[in-house]
């Protein structure tokens, strides 16, 4: 704080009726200079002796108490130049009751400047200047000042010397903490500074500023006045709450009291000052904010901060959703960035640095809802993969509006985020299923439209079924009624298709806008197979595998038997022919019935010594075998020994007379290669 006092700072040109008796004497606190304007002779009118014998005229007391010791001089400086000051300075430790004669004195009737000074060694002169002092600590005088002119212009006193005069403003042993004046900087800093209040006229409780003012220095206290006369004489404090307003100057006084010495003169000391009132009122502007309701969710998210309802940042704002909470300070909005809300208002406390508040209202208010409807798309399988179709999305006709913006997405909550966008809308590969558009305006609003998709399956032929047939006959394919449209491998466009050999055959049906590819295959029967003939006596028996049962059974191929057993055949070459159920061209095997040797006697007498089948060599793996009564095989004949037996185990040694069986196996010249086994009996007589 700027101190401009020590006893009366900042105190100019206020006229006051002067006490001028010495008991009522101001104290001066410090070498801060006095600025007064006298205007009569106190409540006593004094015979002040000395230089000054005549009567007080108007006229001012004080008292100072020295600090440290050193010379002290003063200049009292008339506000009006021609005005005629005198003084007298009493001490020191004199009481007001006997000061006795003056240690300094002058009457000077010149104009301007007078006081004390190192040049003049007089201490009683009638001309402008006395000599200094010399004072030492402790020491307290009385200085009275009169205005012999008697005018209303004032004086100033400033103190000069290397004395200083005490005060417990300066004592840092008193006074830790510098003195802060109140408010803030005046924009003209020759003005005092302003204390800002919320209203013009307002109620202000001054002892708030006491606090601030003070500073932590202990023993010290603060009263507050409306003029510059009562701030010195200290009547008339502001004790209650009173009605201020921005025109007026306001005074304060900061004292001093020892707590030890209630009666110490430096009690008496005042540091005091002004300030003024500045209006801090504002107007904080309501609102409107505007955002998405998006995806038509009745709400939206709002940032509150972005409101324009007042413009400095140093202002500080809570927000509320009614004014009930605002009023109450209950249920703060503490995230006004992304605040959801359904619409409606949302109130703002604004309040200022010095504490100043006005309530702003924001109307949260949405854009027009961008309105879409469900739509449905329906599209031809895929012949590769049936489960899916190709979707043009684009083509979706949701009612969007124009001016609008769409993107595609698999689901809702991709529509809803923006993730996972479908970058090929025109050519989507998809089964059955959704897809959601996100349609956005130029307010940065959305709506999600539901598409539904469905993949048109393929419409093939019950009718159409794959055939068997044999391989040298045609057949014909019918792909039966019902379809808007045939083309048939072939190049055929009717229904059914004729004259069809084995193989396999497409046709393309048509339904409506698709078009299924159904494949029909055309087989030729799996013919039979004779897996082996048995010959037995002059009966053949064929064995058949494959094919489709029942078999047919012929020996001249004009004639068909059931039974695969021909009986009665007669010695030599026979074919026998074999056809399934398809009745295709039979199959053939040529059958050889051999001649029939029942007796074989080998004494070597040229007839019937061995059994002879070497008429059969042509025939392949041809192998003769001789089996006993028991079944145990005693010879074999075959290449090597020219499919021809004599009757021996080993060529040499005979073998009992008896009967023994035999079979003849080979296999037919064919492309199957046909088993054929000739079996019977025989007796061997040898002789013994």
């Amino acid at each position: 704080m700027k101190k401009t006092l020590l006893i009366f700072l900042l105190i100019i040109s206020q006229f006051f009726s002067a006490q001028s008796d010495c008991p009522t004497a101001f104290t001066v606190c410090g070498n801060s200079g006095i600025s007064y304007t006298p205007s009569g002779p106190g409540d006593i009118r004094e015979i002040l002796g000395g230089c000054l014998s005549t009567n007080e005229h108007y006229s001012v007391w004080y008292t100072f108490t020295i600090a440290t010791a050193g010379t002290l001089t003063f200049t009292i400086n008339p506000n009006y130049f021609p005005d005629d000051y005198d003084f007298a300075v009493y001490g020191p430790n004199k009481q007001c009751g006997s000061l006795g004669a003056p240690l300094r004195c002058n009457y000077s009737g010149a104009d301007g400047p007078t006081g004390l000074n190192l040049a003049t060694i007089h201490p009683t002169v009638n001309g402008q200047w006395s000599g200094f002092m010399n004072v030492l600590p402790g020491e307290v005088y009385y200085l009275i000042v009169d205005n012999y002119s008697k005018s209303a212009n004032g004086f100033s006193l400033s103190w000069g010397g290397t004395a200083t005069l005490a005060s417990p403003f300066n004592d840092p042993s008193l006074a830790n903490n510098p003195f802060i004046a109140p408010g803030q900087p005046n924009a003209n800093p020759a003005l005092p500074n302003e204390v800002v209040i919320c209203s013009n006229p307002a109620t202000f409780d001054f002892s708030t500023l006491n606090a601030g003012i003070i500073n932590g220095n202990v023993n010290f206290s603060v009263s507050y006045y409306l003029n510059s006369n009562d701030v010195l004489t200290g009547n008339a404090p502001i004790t209650t709450p009173i009605s201020v307003n921005t025109s007026d100057t306001y005074y304060y006084s900061i004292m001093y009291t020892d707590p030890t010495n209630p009666n110490s003169p430096i009690n008496k000391c005042k540091q005091t000052g002004t300030f003024k009132f500045k209006n801090g009122s504002f107007v904080a502007t309501d609102a409107t904010l505007t955002e998405c309701s998006n995806n038509n969710t009745g709400v939206g998210v709002f940032n509150l901060t972005t409101a324009n309802i007042f413009g400095d940042p140093t202002y500080t704002r809570k927000y509320y959703a009614s004014m009930y909470d605002l009023n109450n300070n209950i249920n703060e909005i503490t995230n006004p960035y992304q605040y959801t809300s359904a619409g409606g208002s949302v109130f703002v406390l604004v309040t200022s640095p010095f504490g100043c508040k006005d309530v702003a209202e924001i109307k949260l208010k949405f854009y027009p809802v961008i309105t879409v409807t469900e739509a449905t798309l329906r599209t031809c399988f895929i012949e590769g993969n049936p489960s899916t179709g190709s979707f043009n999305l684009t083509t979706a006709l949701i009612s969007n509006p124009s001016g609008t913006t769409k993107r595609y997405f698999p689901s809702m909550t991709d529509a809803v985020n923006a993730t996972n966008e479908i970058n090929n809308p025109t050519n989507y590969i998809a089964p059955t299923g959704v897809v959601y558009i996100r349609v956005s305006d130029g307010n940065g609003c959305y709506t999600v439209a539901k598409v539904n998709l469905i993949v048109i399956p393929p419409t093939y032929s019950t009718v159409l079924q794959d055939k068997v047939i044999c391989f040298e006959d045609k057949t014909t394919l019918d792909a039966g009624p019902g379809f808007s449209g045939y083309v048939w491998s072939t190049g055929a466009t009717t229904q059914t298709i004729t004259n069809v050999s084995v193989g396999t055959y497409w046709v393309k049906l048509k339904t409506g806008d698709c078009t299924a590819k159904q494949i029909v295959k055309v087989y030729a029967s799996e013919q039979p197979v004779i897996s082996n003939v048995d010959i037995s006596t002059n009966n053949i028996t064929v064995n058949v595998i494959g094919g489709s049962p029942a078999y047919q059974y012929s020996i001249d191929n004009v004639n068909w038997q059931e039974s695969n057993v021909f009986k009665d055949i007669t010695r030599g070459d026979h074919t026998v022919y074999v056809k399934d159920s398809y009745d295709c061209e039979p199959i053939q095997v040529s059958v050889v019935v051999p001649n029939l040797v029942n007796v074989i006697t080998p004494n070597g007498d040229g007839v019937n010594d061995v059994i002879d089948y070497s008429a059969l060599a042509g025939k392949e793996n041809l192998v003769l075998s001789i089996f006993d009564r028991y079944g145990a095989k005693v010879f074999q004949a075959d290449k090597t020994n020219g499919y021809k037996w004599n009757g021996t185990t080993n060529g040499s040694t005979r073998v009992p007379t008896g009967n023994y069986w035999y079979s003849v196996t080979w296999n037919e010249n064919n492309k199957t290669k046909t088993p054929i086994k000739f079996s019977g009996w025989l007796m061997v007589k040898n002789r013994e």
